[in-house]
């Protein structure tokens, strides 16, 4: 081989081994750190929500020195390490719901994102506030290596630095319930709900309309639940009455609705409020009860029944009628009775004409029998299905006879033979 080319080859060998070989010494350089919030900074009051923010490190190391007798240290001076990541409230009107995290280390050119879950308070007036994001981290100070270059010892130095983080709160209308009355409210009737809202909010509403929803699977559902409120102010207290139904397997007792407001902003933008939980109290359902003995007719027999009901329920019925089912051996060309307006406790008789057929099994029976009525809203209901006993039993062959036509027209034509011949014996004497 030429000696010429063997020396180019033996340097280019050389040029290409001596970097691989070679140690990097970082002259000076350290992290810069800096934070933003992901997506918008816009919040609304009343609103818990998660805040996620992007770490960066933009820390450089301007300058480096390659030599083949340095040890490349393990950490340049650009990296931050052990990244631990705190937010606060500051003077904003936030409670933060997460503690400090750690991230671990962000090399520079860097970024990291972190989450911390912030309530903004109901009340919070509007305006942009600091939230302080405290950055705690270590980061190399200086490294040295011994003069056999067989050891490299490392000095780490503690940083804490804290950045502002803009948030926004939102004006929006902070929304209050003042007062909840009810009427008519009882479980299987439809009544009213009469709510007094306040705007304790910043926001000067416009179109504004208060609204109901169902909460959960509550048994109250809104049948009417829109009210137009118009200008909703800073400070001002409207009325709004709802029609509310309460379901038939409901109880007496407490039941939660939603109510919001949904608005127009002064800029056009339509929003709604935070929804605000009202209890809304149930009175119990209209229930009737037969208190009348049970009915006694004969085979064969056509009789007039009375029962009489009562209202055991907690509201007024109103316009009241009865009614019965006539099953065999029972017929029946007068089922209804008229009943009125029946308040709780109170009671009434219906009168029901049947026939009993001859052939009818001496035993008890049960009639169904129902109540048709309307509630305070003049909605109409149905009552539960209530059993009405009526016992057929045999005559009394005594009571029969005295029945009988021909046995009255005899033992009258005995009476007036008897008074005749009375009389005739007297006037002869």
């Amino acid at each position: 081989m030429d000696i010429r080319k063997f020396c180019i080859l033996g340097l280019a060998l050389a040029a290409l081994i001596a970097p691989a070989l070679a140690g990097t010494e970082f002259l000076y350089g350290s992290p810069d750190m800096s934070a933003a919030i992901s997506g918008t900074n816009e919040f609304v009051p009343g609103t818990e929500v998660p805040v996620t923010v992007i770490i960066s490190n933009s820390g450089t190391n301007p300058v480096m020195v390659v030599d083949p007798k340095t040890i490349t240290p393990q950490d340049p001076p650009n990296l931050a390490k052990l990244v631990n990541a705190g937010l606060s409230a500051g003077d904003a009107p936030v409670e933060i719901r997460s503690d400090a995290q750690q991230i671990g280390d962000i090399p520079g050119g860097v970024s990291k994102p972190v989450t911390f879950m912030v309530k903004f308070n109901k009340d919070a007036p509007a305006g942009t506030y600091d939230l302080p994001l405290t950055l705690k981290y270590q980061y190399v100070d200086w490294t040295e290596q011994d003069d056999h270059g067989s050891f490299l010892r490392t000095n780490y130095l503690n940083k804490k630095v804290t950045l502002p983080l803009k948030v926004t709160v939102k004006s929006n209308v902070n929304l209050e319930v003042d007062e909840v009355s009810t009427d008519h409210i009882n479980v299987g009737t439809e009544g009213y709900l009469t709510l007094k809202l306040r705007n304790a909010g910043f926001e000067h509403a416009q179109k504004a309309v208060a609204k109901l929803a169902r909460d959960g699977a509550s048994p109250l559902i809104p049948t009417d639940g829109s009210v137009y409120i118009g200008d909703f102010n800073p400070g001002d207290v409207v009325e709004c009455t709802f029609k509310v139904s309460a379901s038939n397997d409901a109880e007496a007792q407490t039941y939660p609705l939603d109510v919001m407001v949904q608005y127009e902003k002064s800029n056009g933008e339509k929003e709604t409020s935070d929804t605000e939980i009202v209890g809304v109290p149930v009175g119990g359902k209209i229930d009737f009860a037969i208190v009348s003995s049970a009915a006694t007719v004969h085979p064969g027999q056509k009789a007039t029944i009375d029962v009489t009901y009562k209202n055991v329920g907690s509201a007024t019925a109103y316009n009241a009628q009865a009614r019965i089912s006539a099953v065999d051996p029972f017929t029946s060309n007068d089922d209804t009775a008229y009943l009125g307006d029946l308040e709780p406790s109170q009671t009434a008789v219906a009168h029901y004409s049947v026939s009993v057929d001859k052939e009818a099994t001496v035993k008890q029976y049960g009639l169904d029998s129902e109540i048709r009525y309307r509630d305070a809203l003049d909605n109409s209901q149905i009552s539960d299905t209530m059993k009405m006993t009526v016992s057929v039993v045999k005559p009394d062959p005594l009571a029969g006879a005295l029945t009988n036509p021909i046995v009255i027209a005899v033992i009258i034509a005995v009476l007036i033979g008897a008074g005749y011949y009375i009389y005739r014996r007297r006037t002869s004497e």
